[in-house]
């Protein structure tokens, strides 16, 4: 996945290693990604990942973590 500039302006975005900065990755595109790349999120990212992340992240905005925990089924 080519990441936009947009999503990631205080690093490079082709120096991102989507493993080893998954948490990284997903609260940004949770974030502000747009449809394209939030289905890239869903599909290389287990469940439970996405879930320990939206769980643990201090970044996401209060409205995307609500929203996240609902579509995720979290309580």
């Amino acid at each position: 996945m080519n990441f936009r500039q947009a999503l990631f302006w205080d690093t490079n975005p082709s120096k991102i290693d989507p493993k080893k900065n998954a948490g990284y990755v997903i609260e940004r595109v949770l974030d502000l990604g747009n449809d394209k790349e939030v289905k890239w999120v869903l599909k290389n990212y287990s469940k439970a990942t996405l879930k320990k992340t939206v769980a643990k992240s201090r970044s996401l905005s209060p409205r995307t973590k609500s929203l996240w925990k609902l579509i995720l089924k979290m309580k």
